[in-house]
């Protein structure tokens, strides 16, 4: 009998908005919570929120958990705290190659499957010019498989420099380029726009990053990395900000088209706040490792 190892983590998000002035909240739109899946299983999942408020559950478009809080009251201070406690189920790059295409571009999708990924098809960003070009330099093996190009292409980004920012907000792919710099989630947003504009299903993909070590960047906060879809491997993770594919040590909550629609946390204010503040902190944690039977 075979044994996988299973990671069992334990997950904190703790987000606190601080107000110069007590306001009134419109609805705030939480994605904190995974979804179970053969890769994930969520074991235990609570939110504590301050000012007390309605709490309702929900799925979006794209069969994301979403947790709609509407605070009661005025306050001078916003506060939710996720707590997690997930096992995750490593599941390594396999070593196959996708039957069609065997080349990298163009790729080709059944039918049904082309209906079904269409709207991750198309390029969201009209920084067309700059964008292009950098794909073309990448493009000079036109024999080469699929999955070497994919990681080509992640290997080559996580040379970017990384810069932690915290202000909301994704820099298009052009800015990103022009920097060779960024954040998570800037590194992911040029890849899914690179791989759209060479004819792959992509989309943006938020979480978090389990680091015992804190040797990967992006790791304390939530993370963002890129999901394309192949023939034969279905949706497969590449994250630019490491080099990583299809590790374990990635945790998605949300996926989305845009960055936009996938934002941990966002709402309204009624009321002028005056000086805010905004303090996120993120731990991801081992609670141990289990066996259990493949």
């Amino acid at each position: 009998m075979a044994f996988a190892t299973v990671a069992r983590l334990m997950i904190q998000h703790e987000t606190r908005y601080h107000y110069e002035k007590p306001v009134a909240f419109g609805p705030q739109r939480l994605m904190l919570r995974p979804r179970d899946s053969h890769g994930l299983k969520v074991e235990k999942a609570s939110i504590a929120v301050g000012p007390p408020g309605a709490l309702r559950w929900t799925y979006d478009a794209y069969s994301n958990c979403v947790c709609w809080f509407t605070p009661a009251g005025e306050s001078t201070e916003l506060v939710i705290i996720s707590q997690l406690v997930i096992e995750r189920f490593p599941a390594p790059l396999l070593p196959f190659q996708p039957d069609n295409p065997h080349t990298a571009m163009p790729i080709v999708y059944s039918r049904d499957d082309r209906a079904a990924l269409a709207p991750y098809m198309i390029p969201e960003s009209d920084d067309d010019v700059l964008v292009n070009a950098w794909l073309k330099d990448q493009m000079d093996k036109p024999d080469e498989p699929v999955l070497e190009f994919l990681l080509r292409i992640n290997r080559t980004i996580d040379g970017f420099g990384y810069k932690a920012r915290y202000e909301e907000g994704v820099q298009t792919p052009a800015e990103t380029l022009r920097g060779q710099s960024g954040t998570c989630r800037d590194f992911a947003w040029l890849m899914v726009e690179v791989l759209r504009r060479a004819g792959y299903a992509a989309r943006f993909v938020t979480g978090y990053l389990h680091s015992p070590r804190a040797t990967l960047r992006g790791a304390g906060a939530t993370h963002a990395w890129c999901e394309v879809f192949l023939p034969d491997l279905g949706w497969t993770e590449f994250d630019p900000t490491n080099g990583l594919a299809e590790s374990p040590d990635l945790i998605p909550v949300a996926v989305s088209r845009t960055p936009r629609e996938a934002a941990p946390v966002s709402g309204t204010l009624i009321g002028d706040p005056g000086k805010s503040t905004l303090t996120v902190n993120v731990t991801v944690s081992a609670a141990d490792d289990l066996a259990t039977a493949a």
